[in-house]
C-alpha cells in the first residue's frame, strides 16, 4: 500500500505492506492543485512516489491511500481519486482530505472527530461503519472563520481601526507593525497593500496575536476566546451530525495553531466542549498525518488491528 499525506508545504508518503510493515518513506514539496494545476501537482508528488517505491523495491502496489490538501469537496476528491488511477500506481485508489488523516492517526479506531488548526481551519468526524462528517472547509463562502490566516486578518482589522479612532484601542496597533520593524499601522497598512511585505508574510501575524493576549490586551484575547468557540462549535456539530455527542468520543486537536500550547485557547477549548459535549475527550495529536493516511490504506485493507498497530510503531519508534 502507499499511504501519501500531501499538505501545502510539504508531502509524506510511505510504502506499508498489508501486515503494517512500513518498507520506505520519502518526503517531497507541498501538493497545491489550486496553484499549480492537477497535473503539475501530481508531478511533483511522483518525485517523492518514485524514491519511496525505489527503496521498497516495488514498481505499484495494491492500493493508494491519499490525503491531500485541497481535496475540499466530495466532488475534488473524486477527481483527484481519477488522475491519481490514471498515474497507475495503485490497482486502487482512495483520495480523502488531509484532516482524516490527523483524526487517523490520533486513534486506535477508524472513531472521532478532529478539528485542525493551521493557516486554514477545517474539521472532519468518522464511525467505523464508515459514515463521516465534515465541512466544506473553503473560506468565507462556506461559513468558516478562523485558523491562522483569517485570525492575522482580523488581528489587522482590529488594530488598523484602534489606530484612526474608529475602533477601541488595542496593544495589536503597536505589536502588528512592531514585527516588521514598523512604527505604526499606517506604516504596515501601506507596506503590505505595496508589497513591500510580501503578502504571504501575513500568516506571521497569528502568533504575535497571541503573544498580545498572553500580554493580557482586552481585544486579542477576544479573538483567542473567539476561535476556542469556532472549534468548539465545529466538533459540537460533527459529534451530532454521527450521533457520538452523548458518547465518549476523541476530539482530536491539531495544526500548528492548535498544538503550540497558548494557554487561553487550550483552557477556554476545554471548558466549552466540557459544556457543550461533555462526552467529547479533547487532546492533541502529535502523531505524523501519514501514519494516518497509511491506518486508513489498512482499514480499506481490512488488515486488522495488529497491523495498525505494527505501523504506528514505525513512526513512534522514530524508526521512520
Amino acid at each position: 500500500m502507499l499511504a501519501i499525506d500531501a499538505g501545502n508545504s510539504k508531502t509524506d508518503v510511505a510504502v506499508v505492506t498489508a501486515a503494517g510493515e512500513v518498507l520506505a518513506t520519502a518526503r517531497g514539496g507541498g501538493f497545491r492543485p489550486p496553484a499549480v494545476g492537477v497535473a503539475a501537482a501530481l508531478d511533483a508528488l511522483a518525485e517523492p512516489v518514485a524514491r519511496a517505491f525505489a527503496e521498497a523495491g516495488v514498481a505499484s502496489v495494491a492500493h493508494v491511500s491519499a490525503c491531500l490538501a485541497n481535496a475540499d469537496l466530495p466532488v475534488e476528491e473524486e477527481q483527484l481519486a481519477t488522475a491519481l488511477r490514471e498515474r497507475a500506481w495503485g490497482r486502487s485508489v482512495e483520495v480523502r482530505n488531509d484532516t482524516f488523516a490527523i483524526l487517523r492517526a490520533g486513534v486506535a479506531e477508524p472513531r472521532g472527530v478532529a478539528v485542525v488548526c493551521g493557516a486554514g481551519i477545517n474539521c472532519v468526524g468518522m464511525r467505523p461503519d464508515g459514515r463521516t462528517a465534515r465541512f466544506p472547509a473553503i473560506g468565507r463562502i462556506s461559513g468558516d472563520w478562523g485558523g491562522g490566516w483569517g485570525l492575522a486578518e482580523e488581528a489587522l482589522w482590529y488594530a488598523a481601526r484602534a489606530e484612526d479612532g474608529r475602533g477601541e484601542p488595542t496593544a495589536l496597533a503597536r505589536t502588528l507593525p512592531a514585527h516588521f520593524g514598523l512604527p505604526t499601522m499606517y506604516a504596515l497598512i501601506e507596506a503590505l497593500h505595496l508589497e513591500h511585505v510580501e503578502h504571504d508574510r501575513r500568516h506571521e501575524l497569528a502568533p504575535v496575536l497571541f503573544a498580545t493576549a498572553a500580554a493580557g490586551d482586552a481585544v486579542a484575547r477576544s479573538l483567542v476566546v473567539r476561535l476556542a468557540q469556532e472549534v468548539t462549535v465545529m466538533a459540537t456539530v460533527a459529534l451530532t451530525r454521527l450521533d457520538l455527542l452523548a458518547e465518549e468520543t476523541p476530539v482530536l486537536l491539531g495544526g500548528s495553531v492548535l498544538t503550540a500550547g497558548h494557554p487561553l485557547l487550550d483552557d477556554t477549548i476545554r471548558d466549552l466542549l466540557s459544556a457543550r459535549a461533555p462526552a467529547a475527550r479533547p487532546r492533541v495529536v502529535t502523531a505524523s498525518p501519514v501514519l494516518g493516511a497509511a491506518l486508513l490504506g489498512l482499514d480499506r485493507l481490512g488488515a486488522g488491528a495488529e497491523a495498525g498497530e505494527r505501523a504506528r510503531g514505525y513512526w513512534e519508534s522514530g524508526r521512520v
